[in-house]
């Protein structure tokens, strides 16, 4: 089974940087977002289109392990995939790329959420499937459904 990542490219801004010509730390988060994007669109699915559906995706947890900083114009590659699916919760890994070296990687934990209700919810079956289909290890994961009594 192939994983199926969303990827980005993107050259550190000004902006980005402290003042050691460091990328700020909290960047690294906005950068994990851009590829969690890309991740949804890879799936032909949109943040978007979630929205229009009345469900949203709020970070509930968030782990950035910072190896090498990135710089001031270095050229990024940012990828993501999803780690893991439960009821109410889903992981995405992600990881931000100077060429060939590896500068950060991480995860953020995400609340299935009814935007109406501001609760956690489950997400809609065909929605569910579709990311069950694009797992890291789909095999690890066991689905809670069958694993629970009814």
């Amino acid at each position: 089974m192939s994983t199926l990542q969303g990827w980005c490219n993107y050259r550190v801004p000004y902006a980005d940087s402290d003042q050691m010509g460091f990328v700020y730390y909290g960047r690294y988060l906005t950068y994990f977002e851009r590829a969690r994007n890309e991740l949804l669109r890879a799936l032909n699915f949109t943040y978007k289109e979630m929205e229009a559906r009345g469900l949203g995706l709020p970070v509930i947890e968030a782990h950035v392990n910072y190896r090498q900083p990135a710089c001031y114009d270095d050229e990024l590659r940012i990828s993501a995939e999803l780690s893991w699916l439960k009821l109410l919760r889903m992981q995405v890994f992600c990881r931000v790329w100077r060429g060939d070296e590896l500068l950060a990687d991480g995860y953020t934990i995400h609340a299935v959420m009814d935007l109406n209700s501001k609760k956690a919810t489950r997400l809609h079956q065909d929605l569910e499937n579709l990311f069950r289909r694009n797992l890291m290890n789909a095999e690890a994961v066991p689905d809670e459904r069958k694993a629970r009594p009814e």
